[in-house]
């Protein structure tokens, strides 16, 4: 049986091609990409350890390994992190370490109190489950009319994947639904992200299923949005991790004068000028 970690592995060794790194090709080969040969020579490990790895059969490789592990995959700063988170939850599926707790939904009032001082900005709580836990007037209008809020636990993950006006919504929306599948695996459980994702699965299809197996480190770049009002909204993200609370605060800022104009005549057309936390 795989590992989230070995899965990671596998999927990046599969994606390189031997000349993006230097490597002699070695001519046809069944499957794509570099061979484990040439992962495991270059990260200075035996073949044998590192089909382990990836199989599964051994969870819990050392630092020393992963950082080796990170060299010969040419991984970026991103991709190295979610290689040692992937590694941590592994190690812990094994030992038992990750509890069924659930994922923390009260905000705590220095949080709250924080995000009231962002009004009139767009900013939100959230979690990487894709639970939006408190956000300002401004988001409420910038969201008004997609459905994004509806309910009593909205959910950017849940919207994404099983809500058509999404793909209206969201220009860049292959990319957000890749964020959001992401995201899963940096869960502040495996079990309560599991859960979201056998819950979503059905409705979502393959192709949700497609996008959390494929352990692609999104870039995260501009947000553009479709308003229901005919707005075209262009905003860069800047995030706050809040690692107490294992959740983020991230706040939307608009990238050039017609989305800053726009953004306050939906504040005004909306009424929206309070802030709103879900516990």
């Amino acid at each position: 049986m795989g590992t989230p970690l070995g899965d990671f592995i596998r999927v990046k060794r599969d994606s390189i091609q031997p000349e993006q790194l230097g490597l002699p090709d070695h001519g046809r080969r069944r499957s794509p990409g570099l061979r484990r040969s040439d992962v495991a020579a270059r990260a200075g490990v035996s073949v044998e350890y590192l089909t382990r790895i990836e199989q599964g059969r051994d969870r819990n490789p050392s630092v020393a390994v992963l950082h080796a592990l990170g060299d010969a995959l040419a991984l970026n700063t991103a991709e190295r992190e979610h290689l040692r988170y992937l590694a941590k939850v592994t190690g812990d599926e094994c030992t038992g370490h990750l509890g069924p707790e659930p994922a923390r939904r009260e905000v705590r009032p220095s949080v709250r109190e924080t995000l009231r001082l962002l009004e009139p900005g767009i900013a939100v709580v959230t979690n990487r489950l894709g639970d939006l836990l408190a956000w300002t007037g401004a988001y409420e209008a910038v969201t008004d009319g997609t459905g994004l809020l509806d309910g009593d636990a909205p959910n950017l993950t849940r919207y994404v994947f099983t809500d058509a006006r999404a793909q209206t919504f969201f220009d860049d929306w292959d990319a957000v639904a890749d964020e959001q599948a992401f995201d899963l695996w940096l869960g502040p459980r495996m079990e309560n992200a599991e859960r979201l994702a056998a819950e979503l699965a059905p409705a979502a299809g393959p192709e949700f299923t497609r996008r959390l197996n494929s352990h692609v480190v999104p870039p995260r770049g501009e947000l553009r949005l479709s308003h229901p009002a005919g707005y075209a909204l262009r905003l860069r993200r800047q995030t706050l991790d809040l690692p107490s609370d294992l959740q983020q605060l991230l706040v939307l800022l608009p990238l050039d004068e017609e989305t800053a104009r726009a953004v306050g005549l939906l504040r005004e057309r909306s009424g929206h000028g309070r802030l709103r936390a879900i516990s």
